[in-house]
């Protein structure tokens, strides 16, 4: 089977899901600072817009960001700006551990990104990008830091997706 123009982008399968939890804890914030205030008779517009403008605060931190990948580029989308690097050609991938653990890419052009690798445990075609692009970095000598980073969270990637399989075929 041919394709006959460029390959759509992914996208990150879960973010429509997170996206309405981060609306759905801002409009339950909102609610209930407003009939909180409702209830004590102190409500007034400036008051309304005050929780209303805390929620969208918090639906701004709540918001995951969005990520994307395509052949040779993959994309991260905060509700401020977005983030690319060309997978194709990276010069260094680092892993930073802990609380918040996460990957930062950075590309022969001077632009980096952050993003969870969760997203990409959980997202295979995303990695299937990613580790497409990273093959063509190693192969063209543009990747000097890092490629070890990324063989250790394919194996982690790979054998979570075994024990998915295994587990939703009822093997294990």
């Amino acid at each position: 089977m041919e394709r006959n123009g460029p390959a759509a982008p992914v996208d990150d399968r879960h973010w429509r899901g997170s996206a309405r939890f981060a609306v759905g804890c801002a409009l339950i914030f909102c609610v209930m600072g407003v009939l909180v205030d409702w209830d004590a008779a102190s409500l007034t517009p400036l008051r309304t817009l005050l929780w209303v403008t805390l929620s969208a605060a918090v639906c701004a931190v709540l918001l995951p960001p969005r990520v994307s990948a395509g052949p040779g580029w993959v994309a991260v989308r905060t509700p401020w700006r977005r983030f690319v690097v060309r997978t194709d050609a990276l010069t260094a991938v680092r892993q930073y551990d802990g609380v918040s653990a996460h990957l930062v890419l950075r590309d022969v052009h001077g632009h980096s990104l952050e993003l969870d690798p969760r997203t990409l445990a959980a997202n295979p075609l995303l990695w299937h990008e990613l580790d497409t692009g990273v093959r063509r970095s190693l192969e063209r000598g543009t990747l000097r830091h890092g490629a070890d980073v990324l063989d250790r969270l394919g194996r982690h990637i790979d054998d979570e997706t075994a024990r998915t399989v295994l587990r939703k075929s009822g093997l294990s």
